[in-house]
């Protein structure tokens, strides 16, 4: 709602009630009424042109704006738990999903991975583990996406990018703390699950599909562990004559 179009509204509403009171013709009207339409409509276009063009930025508000057009919301229907009967309560079906989702997931590895760890296990006592700098956590802090939802501990990224100077120190030493006793702190393993239709009947839980929101920092030193993966397979594990799936190349 631009500046311009408000003022067009308001003429248009000045024009109804100069009609109203008999001091303007019918056609009068129609032709303000029909001015502010093309008005209007030229800045939804200008408005979702510019949101189509900005995709990539502002990913919140394009979907916020489609989000906004639809007419149905598509929640958690009726769900069919083991004996066929219909769940219609909503804690009983987040129950019944999460009884799903942790069925159809193994925790447990095979005697193959087991013997695989305790080997990195040596090795990684062998050899001191790399350090987490604090320019590095700064440098990631500073890209964060501000338009991004923030995990069940709260900690938003607009908060965290604006305050890297102070909080890069302090998490350099958490990351680092984590990092050599591989242990990960209970807030970062925590998730805000949402659901995603994928396909067949609606009634059967295993038609849908868990999406976790985690933590922000959590986020951060998984990154920092992939960048210190992959410098490695580039430098030690990856020759200079393979192209394929290679960056840059």
């Amino acid at each position: 709602m631009s500046k311009e179009l408000l003022e067009k509204l308001k003429g248009k509403k000045e024009a109804y009630r100069m009609w109203k009171k008999g001091l303007d013709t019918w056609e009068e009207y129609r032709n303000v009424v029909r001015f502010c339409r093309d008005a209007t409509r030229k800045v939804k276009a200008h408005l979702e042109l510019n949101l189509a063009r900005d995709v990539k930025d502002k990913k919140k508000g394009f979907f916020k704006y489609i989000s906004s057009k639809r007419k149905t919301r598509e929640n958690v229907g009726l769900l069919l738990n083991e004996v066929g009967a219909l769940v219609m309560e909503d804690t009983e079906k987040a129950e019944l999903l999460n009884a799903f989702f942790a069925s159809v997931f193994t925790a447990k590895a095979s005697p193959q991975e087991t013997q695989t760890l305790e080997v990195g296990e040596k090795v990684l006592q062998k050899e001191d583990l790399p350090l987490v700098e604090e320019d590095w956590v700064r440098e990631h802090l500073g890209k964060l996406d501000t338009h991004k939802s923030m995990g069940p501990d709260g900690m938003h990224p607009r908060v965290l990018r604006e305050l890297a100077d102070v909080i890069a120190r302090p998490l350099s030493i958490i990351f680092e703390r984590s990092w050599r006793t591989r242990e990960v702190p209970e807030d970062w393993r925590k998730g805000s699950v949402t659901l995603v239709f994928r396909k067949g009947r609606k009634e059967d839980p295993g038609n849908y599909r868990p999406v976790s929101l985690t933590s922000i920092p959590g986020k951060v030193m998984e990154q920092l562990i992939l960048g210190v993966i992959n410098k490695h397979v580039e430098e030690e594990v990856i020759r200079s004559g393979q192209h394929g799936f290679t960056k840059g190349k």
